[in-house]
């Protein structure tokens, strides 16, 4: 068997969701390459080269992939990926965008958001926001798959040696372009990667009362984050909304606050290891997930902790 990994990066190093994608990888078994598409991505390369287990590293230094469009890098997948059995991609927003795409170049049923495998050619997913998990098997003669990463261990991103190739063909399919971009800059983790996850719902009443998270996760070192309920309603931008729609994180401890645990919500982060749910209705869902619940006010709960901290 032959696996594509597709990395995911920013041109000058790799994305963590990579190496949990190489692990989900190791577990299929077989050589496993990793393809690095963009722009003056010769760093993302050297990276990829380095990751314990993979045996080549694809370059596809292009500006047509300068930003990674699905609809340049889909038909480079598709081209690539005809050699492999399997071709996985971590089930980020860019995975997301891309693989399907990917496999209805190739004529292949994708697999998303795989959360084990069982073999070869079976694996397992959630569906209905997690409270089902489904085994699926595949026929098709190319797996194309999308990989949760917070369901894998990060592979080692030291210790390999990986021979480094460059792909020469460019796909620009000229009907998308880039045109900006809004980052969003914090000291603080980046939500998926972070260990520390304090969360505020729509029982934060507003934006500016998510300064009492912010307090307290700059002393934990914690990522924040929020309920799609909190994002909808503008208190905080789309980015740190986590759930089902949102981001999935599974951190050593997550703090949610004034979250009531919409199923939607659950299924972003109930495999936390340790759950602390704040809010004043005994009979919020979140309770239910939770290791440690405290029904209290909010509002004199968090100014408490901040301080005892």
């Amino acid at each position: 068997m032959s696996i594509l990994v597709i990395a995911e990066h920013d041109n000058a190093s790799l994305k963590g969701a990579t190496l949990n994608t190489v692990t989900a990888a190791q577990s299929i078994g077989g050589d496993i390459d990793v393809l690095v598409a963009g722009a003056g991505c010769g760093a993302a390369a050297e990276a990829a080269a380095k990751i314990s287990g993979v045996n080549k590293v694809l370059v596809a230094d292009n500006a047509a992939y300068g930003h990674q469009l699905a609809e340049n890098v889909a038909p480079l997948i598709a081209e690539i990926g005809k050699a492999y059995t399997h071709i996985l991609a971590p089930a980020t927003t860019t995975g997301k965008n891309i693989m399907p795409r990917a496999a209805a170049l190739l004529d292949v049923q994708p697999i998303s958001d795989i959360i084990s495998v069982e073999s070869a050619d079976t694996f397992k997913r959630p569906v209905y926001a997690g409270n089902v998990i489904a085994t699926v098997q595949s026929a098709d003669v190319t797996k194309v798959i999308t990989v949760r990463g917070t369901a894998f261990d990060a592979a080692a991103g030291e210790g390999g040696s990986a021979a480094v190739e460059a792909v020469d063909t460019a796909h620009d399919s000229g009907v998308s372009s880039f045109v900006g971009e809004e980052l969003a800059k914090s000291d603080r983790p980046e939500l998926t990667a972070a260990k520390v996850v304090i969360s505020g719902g729509r029982g934060m009443q507003n934006g500016e009362n998510f300064e009492m998270l912010y307090k307290i996760a700059d002393k934990l070192g914690a990522a924040v984050g929020a309920s799609r309920a909190a994002v909808d309603a503008g208190f905080v931008p789309n980015d740190m909304q986590v759930g089902q729609t949102g981001k999935i994180v599974a951190p050593e401890l997550y703090i949610a606050v004034g979250i009531s645990g919409a199923i939607q919500h659950l299924a972003g982060m109930k495999d936390s290891k340790v759950i602390v749910a704040i809010n004043k209705d005994e009979e919020a869902p979140i309770f239910q997930v939770a290791d440690y619940g405290l029904v209290a006010d909010l509002f004199e709960a968090v100014p408490e902790l901040d301080g005892k901290l």
